[in-house]
């Protein structure tokens, strides 16, 4: 696990005519306040990223699909400095990822159809407060087609 980044299992409750699927209140480990909530589709085997945050904390769910997020840390006072992080999320390891600012994150559809992600940001999106990388400008094997 990187430095800061928190995996919190989520409830989801089935029913007959559609399940319930709980994700974050203000009483949550992770919670760091409210700036926006989007939502970004991806589909199988396509990739987003690289990106990293300065001061956003992102909190990701995959209420439909499945979805490999990929974390890089390259800061210089962290103990997980040079580490990389993957998790699955989806509907069937029903989780919330937290990531704090300052770690490059990018994403990959992994399951057949739209696979749908979910971010309760703390701060609304600023595009002067993040920075992107090709894919390839960091040394990360997502498989044989990239």
């Amino acid at each position: 696990m990187i430095e800061g980044v928190l995996v919190t299992p989520l409830k989801r409750i089935g029913h007959p005519k559609g399940d319930l699927f709980h994700v974050m209140k203000k009483s949550s480990i992770g919670y760091n306040g409210f700036g926006e909530a989007y939502i970004s589709t991806i589909l199988k085997d396509e990739i987003k990223g690289w990106k990293k945050h300065h001061v956003m904390t992102l909190n990701l769910v995959v209420p439909q699909g499945a979805v490999k997020v990929v974390i890089f840390d390259e800061r210089d006072d962290s103990a997980t400095k040079g580490e990389y992080q993957e998790i699955v999320l989806s509907v069937e390891n029903y989780s919330r990822l937290t990531i704090p600012p300052n770690l490059w994150v990018a994403f990959q559809g992994a399951s057949v159809g739209v696979n749908m992600l979910l971010n309760i940001a703390n701060i609304e999106h600023d595009p002067d407060e993040s920075s992107d990388f090709d894919l390839n400008e960091l040394p990360y094997s997502w498989g044989p087609n990239h």
